[in-house]
């Protein structure tokens, strides 16, 4: 199974629905951005439950909802809701390594304090409507914590495991440990499915070939700059062509929404900052496209860029 991986303002409902347009056969699942509950606000994460109803997304990629945050009463309450609506799995991500979550023990920062993970799930577990599978990293600081959490997460029934094997500190720089996600794999009880640096059909078949008990597989920056990828794993032919029409597409998508125009203009250069790399159009169109003020002006200069190429 291939699944879209969470990527805070990229992979919304927005991004998802327009990719299963394009690539009907290309993700199996996605998992949603976190919805937080920093500081056990509830009400914050009530704001983003839109992006995962079921409503809103009958024509997206199947989505798992992903939650943040170690507040065991509000995680419970968010989690039933969600299963009330009709999802029948939530996520906890322990593994997003931005600083301002980390800092607090969230995301990758509980990683070290195996304690709060089981007073966690202790917390939750029992009390959840949904089953629950969980985002992970290696560790926080140093890529052996996990060996101190393996015997907690195999006390409880998790549906599956989801490994990015670096450390929070890293962020997304350096090489994933394989050989550390190796040593990992038999111990953990649940199933467990990789990411991290899936960037080709290559990659995607080394990790295969290495772990051929993973049987799925997360990919999520790889997606953004090859849309194609997970159609080209799967052995359907697609081209450029495809790739240029899910980015017109995309825009259209964005052009429609209730937002400012500052908030598209942002929106639209986040994604053509990743998606050009898909396109034979040269890097200083690209930048200059990006350097362009104007909503109308920006967009209809990549709708031009990409029909001319």
């Amino acid at each position: 199974m291939l699944i879209l991986a969470p990527m805070q303002g990229l992979t919304e409902v927005l991004f998802r629905r327009v990719f299963h347009r394009c690539f009907p056969q290309a993700f199996d699942l996605a998992v949603s951005p976190f919805l937080s509950l920093t500081h056990g606000n509830l009400a914050d994460a009530w704001k983003k439950i839109g992006d995962v109803l079921p409503e809103t997304n009958t024509d997206s990629i199947p989505v798992v909802p992903q939650i943040l945050g170690k507040e065991c009463e509000e995680f419970v309450a968010l989690a039933n809701r969600l299963y009330d609506v009709g999802h029948n799995e939530v996520n906890w991500n322990i593994g997003c390594p931005m600083r301002r979550v980390a800092g607090k023990h969230r995301g990758s920062g509980i990683l070290p304090y195996p304690d709060e993970v089981r007073q966690v799930l202790d917390g939750v577990v029992p009390h959840l409507k949904p089953a629950l599978s969980i985002k992970m990293r290696l560790g926080h600081q140093h890529d052996d914590e996990i060996f101190r959490l393996i015997p907690i997460l195999n006390d409880y029934p998790l549906k599956s495991i989801t490994i990015h094997p670096r450390t929070g500190k890293q962020q997304y720089g350096g090489s994933v440990n394989l050989d550390r996600f190796g040593e990992v794999l038999p111990l953990l009880k649940a199933p467990v499915a990789y990411n991290g640096d899936i960037r080709t059909v290559a990659d995607y078949q080394r990790i295969m070939q290495r772990f051929p008990q993973v049987k799925d597989v997360m990919i999520g920056r790889g997606a953004l700059l090859n849309p194609l990828l997970p159609s080209q794993i799967k052995g359907i032919a697609v081209g450029e062509a495809e790739a240029r029409r899910f980015i017109a597409e995309l825009i259209d998508e964005i052009d429609r929404q209730p937002l400012s125009n500052e908030a598209k203009i942002r929106k639209t250069k986040e994604y053509w900052c990743l998606l050009w790399h898909a396109t034979s159009i040269n890097e200083s169109q690209s930048r200059e496209l990006l350097r362009t003020p104007d909503l109308a002006t920006l967009q209809n200069g990549i709708r031009k860029t990409i029909s001319e190429h």
